[in-house]
């Protein structure tokens, strides 16, 4: 049977399938493909990000009406706080004494050990004394002899007078008698003079504590030989139990110590560690200088501190603060509570859930606590969150610690 031409029509050469495209075409078509999803792909998060802004943007603030800003609050006390002025001092011994010997002589004995607490009058050095016992001894010789001599001469005083009394000798006998009684004794008190010069002589030579302190390092050893015009340091002897601390005042503030210190009031003067954060003493001001530094525009003043457990050192430097006045019966607050738009200063006052913006007067602030006019007691004021409320906002309550981004707070 022959075949059906019309099933199987005849392909003229003219109408030829195409030639299939080379295989770096297909390739270059596939990336052209994957760059454009890719491009697709990051057109789409693009476009979901800044969709996500505009509703975040749309939403009510929580600093405006349409929200409430969570947090914290304190309460606003009645309470005293102190007036106080703060400066740097140094620890300086009411007494200190550089021992240096007063005669010449080897040293024969160091009584002390290095850094011993010595009491007033106890032994420290003993320099080689023999010289000077024997020349106390000769002049104690001369002493009574010439005592001696006085002793005679007034015996016979006594008989002219008697024998002047009967006119048994003329009177120029009796005067001559009573000058040669007077030269007599001043012999015998050049002696004793001579005597008591040997005797601190010879004092000298036993080197003692002038009061009680802390005794130094040991400066020389048995052997060494002194001069008492060489001026070498045998021993240093400071008190420490009572000490004081010797502190600035500026000129400015004298107008508030020396009322009190008229009214002999004993105002305190707290000592503290170079980190002004450890307390280690407490005293009392004693008095200030008879003048003003021109240089630095401040006077010198010296506390008094008992120092019974011996933690201020002699030359420490110390941070004081001296209280001069305590204001009684004022409004506290904490300082974090305070904000400021340049020179005012406002507090967030929290009613009915709504912050209301209140200015205020600090006035003294005291270990993070200000005492404040404008406020009274007892009135809840904001403690954080600053950077997100405004006057009227709505707030929250919260009773643990809402972290807050700033430390400060715009005008509202």
């Amino acid at each position: 049977m022959a075949p059906d031409s019309s099933e199987h029509p005849t392909i003229s050469p003219d109408h030829q399938l195409p030639a299939p495209a080379p295989e770096h075409q297909q390739r270059k078509s596939v990336r052209i493909i994957v760059w454009v999803v890719i491009l697709l792909i990051f057109a789409i998060g693009f476009f979901l990000i800044l969709r996500h802004h505009d509703d975040t943007a749309k939403k009510p603030s929580r600093r405006g009406a349409g929200g409430a800003t969570t947090i914290t609050t304190v309460t606003a006390q009645k309470g005293d706080i102190g007036v106080y002025l703060d400066a740097i001092g140094t620890v300086t011994p009411l007494h200190t004494a550089s021992l240096t010997s007063q005669v010449n002589g080897v040293v024969t004995a160091v009584h002390y050990q290095e850094g011993q607490i010595v009491r007033q009058g106890a032994p420290l050095i003993d320099i080689d004394s023999r010289t000077y016992q024997a020349t106390l001894m000769q002049a104690q010789g001369i002493l009574e002899r010439d005592e001696n001599i006085l002793a005679q001469a007034r015996m016979d005083l006594v008989r002219y007078r008697d024998a002047w009394s009967r006119n048994a000798i003329p009177k120029q006998t009796l005067d001559d008698q009573e000058k040669i009684v007077l030269q007599n004794e001043g012999t015998v008190k050049n002696d004793q003079g001579t005597v008591q010069f040997d005797q601190v002589q010879l004092d000298y030579c036993h080197i003692t504590a002038p009061f009680t302190g802390r005794i130094g390092l040991r400066l020389v050893d048995p052997g060494n030989v002194v001069q008492s015009s060489g001026g070498t340091t045998l021993a240093v002897v400071t008190q420490i139990q009572p000490i004081t601390v010797i502190f600035t005042i500026a000129e400015d503030n004298l107008g508030q110590v020396q009322p009190r210190l008229r009214q002999r009031a004993k105002l305190p003067v707290y000592a503290f560690d170079r980190t002004s954060l450890n307390k280690i003493a407490t005293g009392t001001l004693l008095t200030l200088d008879n003048l003003i530094d021109t240089t630095t525009g401040t006077v010198k003043a010296r506390a008094l501190f008992d120092n019974k457990d011996g933690v201020l050192f002699p030359n420490e430097f110390v941070n004081t603060r001296l209280l001069v006045n305590t204001l009684r019966n004022v409004t506290l607050i904490p300082s974090s509570a305070v904000q400021h738009n340049g020179q005012e200063a406002f507090v967030y006052v929290i009613q009915n859930n709504t912050a209301n913006v209140r200015s205020v007067k600090p006035g003294i602030t005291d270990d993070n606590t200000t005492q404040v006019e404008g406020i009274n007691p007892g009135d809840v004021v904001a403690d954080s969150s600053f950077e997100k409320l405004q006057d009227k906002s709505k707030v929250i309550i919260s009773k643990t610690p809402v972290q807050s981004s700033t430390t400060g707070s715009e005008a509202p």
